[in-house]
């Protein structure tokens, strides 16, 4: 193979490996062993497993953001919609490997996480279509950012769950949460009735 080939081999396997056990549980040695390589070729290309790992990482995040960025290119707001939801989904569905390297719980560089920081990206995709939406109906502009992250955040949930009920089909899923999220921004108020949270209790000082 070449310098680039084997690069691109060692992300494939790496990111099989990674999926599998995660991060902190695999060794150079384990991804050595399935590329059918030897160490010191890991570390040639990427100085270890961290360096590995940070590619596979990337890359995914990528595939992720480009995805949903796609599919929420055009359309009205109802199919921007639909068209996120399916989208993260074909993407669960098609690439578990990916999806589960993503949402494995392993401490990474990352200070809030990859999974945490590939949603606030995603979510910032998704908050810009809808300040427009809600600009152009008279909404609060300055609210999208809950609703965008709220949306993200279900179904990437919902897509974690379904991987322990592969049983139950896409278009199911697809299905109820755009029903549910749309049918919530339909009747959705332009001023929500307060909701007091209470103050926080300041600690005594002793």
């Amino acid at each position: 193979m070449s310098g680039g080939e084997r690069r691109a081999q060692l992300v494939q396997v790496g990111r099989k490996v990674f999926a599998e056990k995660g991060y902190q549980s695999v060794t150079v040695e384990e991804i050595a062993a399935a590329a059918g390589v030897t160490k010191p070729v890991v570390y040639e290309h990427f100085g270890g497993k961290e360096g590995l790992y940070a590619v596979v990482i990337d890359r995914e995040m990528e595939r992720v953001i480009q995805v949903v960025s796609e599919a929420i290119g055009t359309g009205t707001p109802r199919e921007r919609f639909d068209q996120a939801i399916v989208a993260f989904l074909t993407y669960v569905r098609d690439e578990p490997d990916g999806f589960a390297v993503l949402a494995h719980d392993d401490p990474f560089a990352l200070s809030d996480g990859r999974l945490a920081s590939l949603l606030a990206t995603v979510g910032s995709r998704v908050e810009q279509v809808f300040t427009q939406s809600f600009s152009a109906v008279g909404y609060d502009p300055k609210a999208a950012p809950i609703y965008a992250q709220a949306l993200i955040g279900m179904i990437t949930y919902v897509a974690r769950w379904w991987v322990d009920h592969p049983n139950v089909s896409a278009d199911d899923i697809a299905s109820h949460l755009s029903a549910l999220s749309w049918m919530g921004l339909r009747h959705l108020p332009k001023k929500p009735g307060r909701v007091k949270v209470p103050k926080a209790r300041r600690k005594k000082r002793r």
